[in-house]
C-alpha cells in the first residue's frame, strides 16, 4: 500500500543520491537505515556533519539552548547522587549527544562555583563519535580539559561509578516502523521517495510485540543494555519527549528551521528526524538488565523538585524580574513550553530501591508509579 509520497526538496544532493543508490541496488529499505543516514552519515548527516543547530537561529529549541540555568539545576541532582553512593572519591558523569559541550560546560563551571568537594571528585566522559562535534566540546571545554575525557561509543568506556545523562537523545535513535505484522519501508517513486507497506520479512519480527501505532526502536534497547553492563553503580537519567505504553504514538517528528515539515523526506540531511519515545518498553529493558526505576516525572515537577531542596540557586536573582534566568526558568518549566514537552526518567543500580527519591522525583505522583512493576 502506497502510504506516501513526496518530492526531495532541499537536501543534500550527496545523501540524497547515496539513498537512492542503495535502494535502486537492494530494493526498500527499513525507515531506520534511512534515518540512520539522514541523521548519522559520516559525512553528510545532520549531527554527524555539524548541520545540526540548536537555539533561536537553528533548528529548534532544546533545554541546553534555554541558557546555564538548567545545567546548574542539573548539577545539584548529579551532586545528591553522589551523596547517595557514599560521596565516592571519583564520580563520573557520562554524557550522551553533547552537542557543542555547553551542559557539560554548565556542569562542571556549576560544579566548581557551588560544590567544590563535588568537582573535586568528578569525572567528565564524553560519548562522541563524531570528530567534528568533539572538536567544537574541545573548544567549549577548554578550561575544563584535565576534568574531562571522550569515548567513541559506550563500548568504549571503562565501567564507572556516577551517572549516564543525555538530553533528547533516545528520540533520535533510528527506529523501524513495524506493526500489525506489516513494516513501513522507503522505496522510490520517480524522483522522491515514498513509504509503503509489506509484510515482514521472515525471521524479521522483533522479539517483543511493538506498541498500538507501531514502531521497533532496537538501538534504544540495545543502549540500555551496554549501559546497565558499563555502569557498576549509580543512575541512568535520560531527559526527552515521549509517552507511556497506553498512549504511546508512533508519528514521526521533522523540525527545520523552528518548523514541523510535513514529511522525512523534507530537507534530508539538513532536518532533524525524531520519535516519541516509549517510556515502558526502556523501563521494561532497564529492569531486564538489572537496573530499577528511581523516578519518572515531567519536567516541570522534576525541576520544581530540586528547587525545592535547593532554592537558593534562583532566589537572589529573582529579586530583579527582569533577569534572564527568570526567562530561562520560565522556559524550563511553563506548561505550554518545555514543562510539560518533556518527561525525565531514571533508572538505578546497585543503589537502595527503597530509600527517599531524588529531589528530582519527590512531587513524581502519578507518572512514576505508572512505570513500577
Amino acid at each position: 500500500m502506497n502510504v506516501e509520497c513526496l518530492k526531495t526538496r532541499n537536501g543534500n544532493p550527496a545523501l540524497i543520491k547515496l539513498i537512492r543508490a542503495e535502494i535502486e541496488k537492494r530494493g526498500p529499505v527499513s525507515f531506520a537505515w534511512f534515518m540512520e543516514q539522514a541523521l548519522y552519515h559520516p559525512a553528510h548527516g545532520y549531527y554527524s556533519s555539524g548541520q545540526c543547530a540548536i537555539g533561536r537561529h537553528g533548528d529548534y529549541f532544546t533545554n541546553v539552548s534555554v541558557g546555564p540555568l538548567f545545567g546548574r539545576l542539573l548539577t545539584a541532582q548529579f551532586a545528591e547522587m553522589w551523596e547517595r553512593l557514599g560521596e565516592t572519591e571519583s564520580f563520573v558523569i557520562v554524557e550522551q549527544g553533547a552537542h557543542h559541550g555547553d551542559f557539560a560546560h554548565d556542569v562542571l563551571e556549576s560544579a566548581a562555583k557551588y560544590r567544590p568537594n563535588f568537582f573535586t571528585a568528578l569525572r567528565y566522559r564524553i560519548v562522541e563519535p563524531f570528530p567534528i562535534l568533539q572538536d567544537r566540546q574541545l573548544q567549549t571545554l577548554a578550561e575544563f580539559e584535565d576534568k574531562i575525557d571522550w569515548r567513541a561509543s559506550i563500548d568504549c568506556l571503562d565501567p564507572f561509578v556516577g551517572v549516564h545523562f543525555s538530553n533528547e537523545l533516545l528520540d533520535s535513535m533510528p527506529v523501524r516502523l513495524i506493526g500489525h505484522g506489516n513494516e513501513t519501508v522507503v522505496d522510490l517513486e520517480g524522483d522522491g521517495f515514498t513509504l509503503v507497506e509489506r509484510p515482514l520479512l521472515k525471521g524479521a519480527t522483533p522479539s517483543k510485540t511493538p506498541r498500538k501505532k507501531g514502531a521497533f526502536n532496537q538501538p534504544a534497547l540495545d543502549w540500555i543494555d551496554n549501559i546497565a553492563a558499563k555502569l557498576r553503580r549509580g543512575y541512568v537519567l535520560a531527559v526527552d519527549y515521549g509517552h507511556l505504553s497506553n498512549e504511546f504514538d508512533a508519528s514521526i517528528q521533522v523540525r527545520s528551521q523552528h518548523r514541523h515539515l510535513d514529511s522525512p523526506f523534507e530537507r534530508i540531511g539538513h532536518a532533524d528526524i525524531t520519535m516519541h519515545v516509549d517510556w515502558m518498553s526502556v523501563a521494561e529493558r532497564g529492569r531486564a538488565t538489572g537496573l530499577h526505576v528511581a523516578g519518572f516525572t515531567d519536567q516541570h515537577h522534576f525541576l520544581t523538585g530540586i528547587l525545592s531542596e535547593w532554592p537558593e540557586i534562583i532566589q537572589s536573582r529573582l529579586l530583579d524580574v527582569n533577569s534572564k534566568m527568570k526567562r530561562e526558568l520560565q522556559t524550563l518549566l511553563h506548561p505550554e513550553m518545555l514543562g510539560r514537552s518533556f518527561q525525565v526518567l531514571a533508572l538505578a543500580k546497585n543503589v537502595d530501591a527503597g530509600a527517599l527519591p531524588l529531589a528530582g522525583f519527590k512531587f513524581a505522583r502519578e507518572l512514576r508509579s505508572a512505570l513500577e512493576f
